[in-house]
């Protein structure tokens, strides 16, 4: 009931994107099948068991499967036989950014699947001496590990943040996985040879935090106050986004996970060439390095408020070289754009997919 009441606050935030009988409607009816698809049996190689996670997704009990270096603990909904649209959040956020995304793709008869990175919510390595590595090329391959786990031979890929590099990554180096891409802030695949290049000024100001973490107090601190640190991320990024202390409390649940220090640090120390990647992601990095088109069917968003750092569409454009659009989204929308409108995020997957 307390989750029910949340989300009702927040869908009444949101009352200048749609009206609210038509949000209504729709949700309604998808909320109907996603109560039907996690009532039935476990799908090949999953299992549905309840998780001790607390922060239960509000389609049911979160799901786990064995893939790669990995349990994932994922949400789903909508009917198991639609097509299948993966939907990968950021840092430092969650699954509860497509809380609402992923009823308006069910209604329309998506299969929706909602993974926990590495390093987030009921995610956990299947050994404890396996590195905890955070480089984007790792966080990839854990979504081909996914699709694989679950049998799913092609998707819709949509994500922003993280996971909007996760799924550029995997739609470059695996186009035949994909079948159609949303990535929020377009291409964001980077390398750490790019990374040595000083940034003017004011852009370099926008990653400060990645300077944080690159000295052992920076990484202390964020042990410390990882709440905190995260909470001025989300103002920062958003800064017109009015989400209240229910809505973060949430997503910030997904942060107590125990690797999540370890990933995030890995992460920001490896783009400044602090760190190396492990030997059996090089030769993706080297791919990477090229700066590889990406031929999928894809739309790019970026909101009008994203407080972020973020590369200019024109900049980006060129390596979008099959079916492209890019859609600017106004009203104060900042980086965690699924969650902030998701009506704009929904209707753009539903687009990719027809482009």
């Amino acid at each position: 009931m307390k989750m029910a009441k949340q989300s009702s606050r927040t869908a009444k935030a949101r009352r200048h994107i749609v009206g609210s009988s038509i949000l209504a409607c729709t949700l309604i009816g998808a909320l109907s099948a996603a109560h039907a698809q996690t009532s039935s049996t476990a799908l090949p190689d999953a299992t549905s068991a309840s998780s001790t996670y607390a922060a239960l997704s509000p389609f049911g009990p979160l799901k786990h499967v064995k893939a790669g270096l990995l349990s994932v603990a994922y949400a789903e909904t909508g009917p198991s036989d639609g097509p299948a649209v993966i939907l990968l959040h950021g840092w430092p956020y969650d699954i509860h950014s497509y809380d609402e995304v992923a009823p308006l793709l069910a209604a329309k008869g998506y299969r929706v699947l909602m993974p926990y990175a590495r390093g987030y919510g009921d995610t956990h390595f299947l050994s404890e001496k396996t590195v905890r590595n955070g480089q984007p090329t790792a966080l990839a391959s854990d979504v081909i590990d996914f699709m694989d786990a679950l049998k799913i031979k092609q998707a819709v890929l949509g994500g922003y943040d993280w996971g909007a590099r996760s799924a550029d990554i995997v739609s470059a180096l695996w186009p035949e996985r994909v079948k159609a891409l949303v990535s929020v802030s377009g291409y964001l695949i980077g390398n750490q040879a790019a990374g040595k290049n000083p940034l003017p000024p004011k852009a370099e100001l926008q990653w400060w935090y990645q300077f944080y973490f690159a000295t052992d107090r920076g990484r202390a601190g964020y042990e410390k106050n990882t709440h905190d640190f995260a909470k001025l991320i989300w103002q920062l990024a958003s800064p017109k986004w009015t989400f209240d202390d229910a809505t973060f409390d949430r997503s910030a649940k997904a942060l107590d996970n125990s690797d999540h220090v370890d990933i995030t640090v890995f992460n920001y120390r490896w783009r400044l060439g602090l760190i190396k990647g492990e030997p059996q992601y090089e030769a993706l990095e080297q791919k990477l390095a090229t700066a590889p088109s990406i031929n999928v069917p894809t739309i790019t968003l970026e909101g009008d408020a994203n407080g972020a750092p973020h590369p200019a569409p024109e900049d980006y454009a060129k390596h979008f070289t099959g079916k492209y659009e890019f859609r600017l989204v106004n009203g104060g929308i900042g980086h965690n754009l699924p969650q902030e409108d998701p009506n704009a995020f929904a209707k753009a997957v539903i687009d990719a997919d027809h482009l």
